[in-house]
């Protein structure tokens, strides 16, 4: 299950997001919407990074019946990557949401060996999803 606050006017369709979720955990998750001023904050404060990102994950700690974590996801990031990338908003929001929950799981494309990657190929395949982030950034 996902709760979800939404503190924008951004219109997503979260029965795909719930699926996604049901085939990696039984645990919850917490997704937060919200603008790049906010996101800017959380990042300053939790990161020591201050500039907006696109997603910020924050796991739990593991305990039984506790939720897995929070996804903090950018309206203004999905926007203007929907735009530059030529997909859907719905797309570009679950493709954030996968890369955020990947890492409230565990996974961290900039320390291992490319697992994070080959599980978000796998989901965007299964998914009938757009290229990752990780994919589009392959090269760089």
């Amino acid at each position: 299950m996902i709760d979800i606050e939404n503190k924008t006017d951004l219109e997503i369709d979260f029965t795909k997001l719930e699926t996604i979720l049901k085939s990696l955990t039984k645990k919850e998750i917490e997704l937060i919407i919200t603008d790049n001023d906010e996101i800017q904050e959380i990042n300053k404060e939790y990161r020591g990074k201050d500039y907006p990102t696109d997603v910020l994950s924050f796991p739990y700690e593991e305990m039984p019946f506790s939720p897995l974590g929070s996804i903090v996801i950018s309206k203004n990031f999905v926007e203007e990557k929907a735009q530059e990338f030529g997909h859907s908003i719905q797309d570009e929001f679950t493709l954030l949401f996968i890369h955020g929950l990947l890492h409230v799981m565990g996974y961290d494309h900039e320390i291992d060996n490319g697992e994070m990657r080959t599980m978000e190929e796998k989901l965007i395949n299964k998914f009938s999803l757009p290229k990752s982030l990780i994919v589009r950034t392959e090269g760089q």
